[in-house]
């Protein structure tokens, strides 16, 4: 029989209502970056986003294909350096 157990932790609020959650719980759950915030009838609950990467994996490896000698990268990044060409002030 699973008991649930509640661990209080007291943190401070910043005046732009900031808060940080503890270590322990950022850890224990897999806090990182983000996360969804949802008003219950018993207060707040924060519930971890994972990062694009962990929930749908890299894509870059989707785009290794090459055209010719060249990947799409490459030719992305030859884009890149001529648009910072062609801005002045770059």
């Amino acid at each position: 029989m699973n008991q649930l157990i509640s661990i209080t932790h007291i943190v401070s609020i910043t005046s732009k209502g900031q808060a940080t959650i503890p270590k322990e719980l950022r850890e224990k759950y897999g806090f990182k970056n983000k996360a969804r915030v949802i008003a219950t009838p018993e207060g707040i609950l924060f519930k971890p986003l994972p990062s694009p990467e962990e929930e749908f994996g890299s894509m870059k490896t989707d785009f290794n294909e090459k055209y010719g000698d060249t990947s799409v990268w490459d030719l992305l990044d030859k884009e890149k350096r001529i648009e910072n060409q062609l801005e002045p002030g770059v």
